[in-house]
């Protein structure tokens, strides 16, 4: 018994000891989370029968971004990587007959969301499975740009799509520098390598070879939704293109979408393509997480932290600035740096 006893006495001894031992520099203590590694875990969220047969839920949300999102205690998931392991895990199981894609973000990277594109396509063309997507609150921009690569585009009368455009946005803090009196200097190989530096104003050179890129950019967007989208008539292309946000009523009238409804029109229009009368809606997610509605929260691993304290809210996806970089994005509240 005293031996026991003599176990924490000696930790807190010990405690005690490293304590005086840091001096003046103030201990500290780490804390963090990381996302399991195991492999997801599938659930059925909703069933119309006895089948085998599965419909796969999968969810796109947020900014998107190739790269792991910040959060308070975790770096959070990476959507690129998110998508990738879930077409794959549908990919593999030959008891999926379709996908139904449901996205809910205003856009991001313009690379990251080509990636997404590109790996929806991908399963389309290797598997053979149809992709139903299901347009949320908003998937705008890069949201959409993503939704193109779908087999057919379902959205809510009032979600927010479109803003088919690019964005590159610079701020310029050489006039207030100028105003106390601080030079900047930057030594450069070239007139262009500093184009858009913070320090500095764009010339008309500079100005013109990053809207250059914009050009660009937005081209490859117009294509892709020319290709999606045929029917997109000709007298509303430059209306349509010009970077503004429709509803989902308003889209359907513009031939941006296939047709208005919700999850459940898009699992029926799924089990349609794939020829099914029925099949269970299944979802991929963290074997530490329960999921028993299709409207459980909709990602792996948490992405997004909300702190709320005294009406302080902080959304620590887009209070941290977003990277500097081109965006098909549409996010009327966030200020790019």
């Amino acid at each position: 018994m005293a031996q026991q006893t003599a176990k924490p006495v000696a930790l807190i001894l010990a405690g005690c000891l490293g304590l005086l031992l840091t001096g003046c520099n103030p201990p500290s203590l780490v804390v963090g989370l990381a996302p399991s590694q195991q492999k997801l875990k599938e659930s059925t969220v909703e069933d119309d029968g006895r089948t085998r047969n599965k419909v796969a839920l999968i969810d796109v949300s947020g900014v998107i971004f190739n790269r792991s999102r910040p959060g308070l205690l975790t770096a959070g998931a990476n959507p690129v990587a998110q998508l990738h392991e879930q077409l794959n895990r549908a990919a593999d199981d030959q008891r999926v007959k379709a996908v139904v894609l449901r996205i809910n973000s205003p856009g991001g990277g313009v690379t990251a969301s080509d990636l997404m594109y590109r790996q929806v396509q991908r399963f389309r063309q290797t598997t053979g499975k149809p992709v139903v997507v299901c347009l949320m609150d908003v998937a705008a921009s890069g949201g959409y740009y993503l939704a193109c690569a779908g087999d057919h585009l379902v959205a809510h009368p009032s979600t927010v799509t479109g803003s088919i455009g690019v964005i590159a946005q610079l701020v310029s803090v050489k006039p207030a520098l100028d105003r106390l009196g601080i030079a900047a200097t930057t030594l450069t190989s070239g007139p262009n390598k500093a184009a858009g530096s913070p320090l500095d104003t764009l010339t008309e050179d500079q100005q013109a070879v990053l809207q250059n890129l914009v050009d660009t950019f937005y081209d490859d967007f117009k294509t892709v939704v020319r290709d999606a989208r045929p029917g997109v008539a000709e007298a509303d292309w430059d209306k349509v293109t010009d970077g503004r946000v429709v509803t989902g009523r308003d889209a359907l009238d513009l031939g941006l979408i296939d047709s208005l409804g919700d999850l459940y029109t898009a699992w029926e229009t799924a089990k349609a393509l794939a020829q099914t009368d029925r099949a269970r809606l299944v979802r991929y997610h963290s074997p530490l997480r329960r999921v028993t509605s299709p409207y459980a929260a909709d990602d792996i691993e948490p992405t997004v932290t909300q702190i709320n304290l005294a009406q302080f809210n902080l959304n620590t996806e887009l209070s941290q600035g977003l990277p500097v970089g081109f965006y098909y994005l549409w996010s009327p509240t966030a200020q790019l740096p």
